[in-house]
């Protein structure tokens, strides 16, 4: 009995310490994380503390684009005229003035053209003498009234068939100084001409290639000091996105960004990508971006936000990864309080829930804190 009875009192004190050793700690240390954090005067010195205050911003979206020509200084060069190509003049990469020849063709529509206006001056040339004569014969009632006005009529109709034929060789880009000597004399060929300045950037027929007139592309010019850039937006960022916005380009390495601005805005969203195009309008220094290059794009929205800014050095992430911050409070104390975080604005983010104006909260050393209250 002796013995059964110390057995029981050993395994009872040994079960008290057990508890003594294990259930005080476990309390101690939920305690330690459920309270708020005290300093020292020392402990002060590592930390900073901040107000609250609302303020006003800028938001900014990042997008990867594509550089493009800008059409609205790069034409595609249809031929005027049908008919074979005996020789090009210029090759991808030529710069062009206006009205600079591009490429010489064998055209029936061009020596029709040149012949019909040929005839059409001579015809004009021909009933004007006649009809001045008959009002000078009309006046010495040498002819009737009936024939005189005959005549002005056929004149002023052949006149009318001068225009008309001078504007078809107009719209055939024929060299202004055959127009001005009527084409007598000499056969031209047919010329395709440049109809802005720019660069050739496409070359899309060869010699001997019959032309089909109106229809076919022969070059493609532009403009490369200018360019656009398509940028890809994707969902609710196009809401930060306005015409007139400024943005940086980078190409990547350690090229200087270039500036451009927002000039059209998709409506519609790109059924492969599920993005918005944004169009931006830039200069080309250098000729530094290319067409189809990749592209990166900071668009800066020009539209002020108002919210709660707060340092992003404040903001810590508990064990479940849900932001926080350490609030000051009444007593001097520190006590955590979770936080809805937004847009991040550089070095700040934005807090749409779980602070008000005014509040004290830790913008350095939060670490510190954290630790401490870890202890």
């Amino acid at each position: 009995m002796a013995d059964r009875s110390s057995r029981k009192f050993l395994a009872a004190a040994i079960a008290v310490l057990a508890l003594g050793a294990c259930s005080p700690n476990d309390n101690d240390q939920k305690a330690a994380t459920a309270s708020n954090v005290t300093l020292t005067d020392a402990q002060k010195k590592n930390i900073r503390v901040v107000v609250v205050e609302a303020s006003s911003f800028h938001k900014s979206v990042d997008a990867n684009g594509i550089v493009d020509f800008d059409n609205d200084h790069a034409t595609a060069v249809i031929t005027p005229i049908g008919g074979s190509v005996t020789r090009l003049l210029v090759d991808p990469g030529r710069h062009v003035s206006k009205g600079e020849p591009l490429a010489l063709v064998d055209s029936p529509d061009y020596a029709t053209a040149v012949g019909g206006y040929r005839a059409a001056i001579v015809a004009a040339a021909a009933t004007r003498k006649v009809a001045d004569m008959d009002k000078d014969l009309l006046a010495h009632q040498g002819v009737s009234q009936r024939e005189a006005a005959q005549a002005q009529s056929d004149a002023a109709t052949a006149e009318a068939n001068r225009a008309a034929a001078l504007q078809t060789l107009a719209s055939l880009n024929v060299d202004p100084r055959t127009i001005e000597h009527g084409g007598a004399g000499r056969n031209y060929g047919g010329i395709i001409r440049a109809p802005i300045s720019g660069t050739v950037v496409e070359r899309l027929i060869t010699s001997g290639q019959l032309l089909q007139a109106g229809t076919t592309q022969a070059f493609t010019i532009a403009d490369l000091s200018h360019v656009w850039v398509m940028a890809q937006v994707f969902g609710a960022d196009i809401d930060n996105v306005n015409v007139g916005d400024s943005v940086q380009v980078t190409t990547g390495g350690d090229t200087k960004p270039v500036t451009g601005e927002v000039t059209n805005i998709s409506t519609q969203v790109d059924p492969n990508t599920r993005a918005m195009m944004v169009r931006v309008a830039m200069d080309n220094p250098g000729n530094l971006l290319k067409k189809q290059q990749y592209v990166r794009a900071s668009i800066q929205s020009h539209a002020a936000t108002d919210g709660l800014l707060v340092p992003v050095s404040a903001v810590l992430h508990d064990d479940e990864n849900l932001p926080f911050v350490y609030v000051v409070q009444r007593d001097g104390s520190y006590a955590r309080a979770h936080v809805t975080l937004g847009y991040r604005a550089d070095d700040r983010y934005q807090i749409t829930a779980g602070l008000r104006a005014g509040e004290q909260i830790v913008a350095d050393g939060s670490l510190f804190l954290q630790f401490m209250q870890s202890q």
